[in-house]
């Protein structure tokens, strides 16, 4: 049973009222009326489905590919141009494209790291940013400009404490999705935050590769993982 005032999860199910914030627990909305509004209430236990696994694994796996890839490339090119130019000989040239190439595995390696590292926790959204910039833009050939941008920011605090931001730049879909005040769920190993009150939405992110859905859908349509409504 989770409580439908602070989202916590009561593991008595006869339970009559929150361990942790006191109110009285109420029932949860039968499946029908969920949907006809779009989400419902309460952390969606869908996470539990293999389909995130799965992706966690693939998106592990293909990262390592790609950085094994560009890995090759790297070792590949500068060799041939230690052989063929006359700036650099070999195995000078190798042991440069050898140190790019270990670049590119390594950051692979502390992502998925990175990735398994972190943990199920939940908080609340405490506030939100609007805020109007300026970046350098360029390629320095041509010279540099100031453009203006607008950087949009929802700050969110762990029940422990600890700060949290999703930043997002001239586009305020993000921004305008989560309320001050709103419970979250930031899943291991997911680089999203599931809200525990979807019944006014009519979108959802997907919590695998965060791609915006209508709420009615049941499933990603980019990754096909379940969506957490």
């Amino acid at each position: 049973m989770t409580c439908t005032h602070c989202g916590n999860n009561i593991p008595n199910g006869n339970a009559n009222f929150c361990n942790r914030c006191g109110q009285p627990l109420e029932p949860a909305a039968p499946a029908a009326s969920r949907k006809s509004t779009g989400g419902g209430r309460g952390f969606s236990p869908r996470i539990s489905d293999p389909a995130f696994a799965r992706y966690l694994k693939a998106s592990g796996t293909w990262s390592l590919l790609f950085a094994s890839l560009l890995a090759v490339a790297a070792v590949t090119g500068f060799f041939l141009y230690g052989h063929l130019s006359d700036e650099m000989d070999n195995p000078q040239a190798l042991f440069i494209g050898m140190g790019i190439g270990g670049m590119f595995l390594a950051i692979a390696l502390l992502q998925i790291a990175g990735r398994k590292r972190t943990r199920t926790w939940d908080g609340i959204v405490v506030d939100k940013r609007v805020e109007h910039k300026r970046k350098k833009v360029g390629d320095g050939s041509s010279g540099y400009r100031m453009e203006p941008y607008v950087l949009y920011t929802v700050l969110l605090k762990e029940d422990g404490g600890k700060r949290h931001e999703i930043r997002t730049e001239d586009d305020d879909t993000v921004y305008n999705y989560y309320q001050v005040g709103d419970r979250v769920r930031h899943h291991k190993g997911l680089n999203s935050y599931e809200k525990y009150d979807k019944s006014g939405d009519s979108i959802i992110f997907c919590n695998a590769c965060a791609s915006l859905n209508d709420i009615r859908d049941e499933y990603c349509f980019r990754c096909k993982c379940p969506l957490l409504k």
